[in-house]
Formats: C-alpha cells, structure tokens, sequence
C-alpha cells in the first residue's frame, strides 16, 4: 500500500508540499485543497497506517512510532525544494519529522503547523478526549466542527473511526519533545483559528523555540477546524503566500 495520494503528479516542481493530516482522519482530509494550490507544486497527501490507503496496517498509539514511521515515508521524497504542513496531530508529525530530516542535513524549505499548540506549551485536550465513552467522544469531535453531524449512524464506520481516533488521540497525549533539542534551520508559519480550545492564542508565540527563523502566524476565524467549508478558500490564499514567500527569499538568496 503506497503511504500518499498524489492527485496531480509534477515532473519538476516549483516545490514538493507534503500535507500530514489531524487525529483519525486521513489523506483525503486536504482533497478539497489541491485546487486551490499551483500547477506547478507537486502536492503529496499522506496516510497514516491504518486508516485509508493504508487502512490493512497496523495503528501506532506512540508518537515517537507514528513520527519514524512517516520518516519513513516521507525521506524518499525530501529532496529539492520540498515543504511540510501538518494540522493538529499532524503539526506534531510535520515538525518533529522536519526536526529529523534536518539533523540528517536535508531540512524543509518551510514547515507550516495549524491547530497545535507549541511543543513548549501543551494543552491537556487529547490526554482528556483520551477518557471519554465512545458517545461523548463522537459528540465532542462533532462539536470542533471536524466531522459530519451523522458519523454515528453506520456502526461500521463508527466503529472503525473511534479506533483510529483512539489510538491517535493516544499518540498525541504521549507526546513528550526531547529537552534541549536544537530549533529548526528553517522558517515555520504557524496557522490557527481564534477560538480553537486546542490551541489557544496565548500558546502560539512559543512556536518562535521552534526556529531559528522569525515565526510567522496567519490567524482566522473560527475554531479548531477554521479552514472548513468556505473558508477554506482563504486558507489556501495564505498558505500559497507563505510559501511562495520562502520560494522567492531561497531565488534570491542563490542569484536566480
């Protein structure tokens, strides 16, 4: 089973962007965004396993297992111009494999993370959702506006999501960033939504120990999931321009 859905293959790409999506969902979470990006950016959404293309694989409950597994997956494709974006779950994923792949002398153009608070200043949420029945749970994930109001009503699919959400609400709760670990050499954004109990404005500025580069924010209405429905075309707006800002310094900076 292949780790991503690649929706419009490029041959030489302006830039590689590979988007890691939120607890207990999927590749096809960022399907309605590929639109709204550039022709010429090759972009590249992944699985996680056990869910989607990958839904035969086995579900990881640690954060360190779910970060050497997407390593893993995404190293082949770290190379050239290439950038991470991650919302919730997946900003830890896209940073801490940025982290890694820049240790390794190959770090991220940019790295962009949405509805995550700062590793220096975590939020109790997953470790709480960790503790709910399986109707609360749905009830309050329905609530942050992530999910269809009548996910409950196939028990199949039900059951099938609270086990991947579970084990990924697991992971997030075992997070723990290695004390004294070097900030990023590369620029970070960060994105979220007002009112996001997730994460609060007051916990973003942190990002700054993140990078070596000013920390950026674009913020919007809204809450955890700020980017859905129609808003999702400003979202894009801002995405492109932050990257497209990165591409232009790296121009810059070797004479192009």
């Amino acid at each position: 089973m292949r780790p991503f859905i690649r929706p419009r293959p490029v041959d030489d790409p302006a830039v590689r962007l590979l988007l890691l999506h939120h607890a207990g969902s999927s590749a096809m979470a960022y399907y309605p965004l590929v639109g709204l990006l550039p022709d010429d950016w090759d972009v590249l959404l992944l699985d996680l396993p056990g869910r989607g293309s990958r839904h035969g694989e086995r579900l990881f409950r640690d954060m360190t297992r779910v970060v050497d597994a997407v390593l893993a997956d995404v190293s082949p494709q770290a190379e050239g111009r290439y950038a991470l974006f991650g919302h919730s779950m997946g900003a830890i994923v896209a940073g801490e494999v940025a982290r890694r792949l820049a240790g390794q002398g190959r770090p991220p153009l940019w790295v962009g993370v949405s509805g995550r608070s700062a590793p220096a200043t975590p939020v109790a949420g997953p470790a709480e959702l960790t503790r709910l029945d399986d109707t609360s749970l749905l009830t309050t994930l329905v609530g942050l506006g992530g999910l269809p109001a009548r996910i409950g009503e196939i028990p199949e699919f039900r059951e099938q999501f609270l086990r991947v959400v579970r084990a990924d609400l697991e992971a997030v709760a075992s997070y723990r960033p290695a004390a004294g670990r070097p900030p990023l050499p590369c620029p970070v954004t960060v994105f979220g939504g007002i009112d996001d109990p997730f994460a609060p404005l007051s916990s973003l500025p942190a990002w700054q120990e993140e990078t070596v580069e000013p920390l950026r924010q674009c913020l919007f209405p809204g809450g955890h999931f700020y980017f859905a429905g129609d808003a999702m075309a400003e979202f894009a707006r801002q995405l492109r321009a932050e990257l497209r800002a990165e591409l232009a310094t790296e121009a810059a900076r070797a004479g192009r």
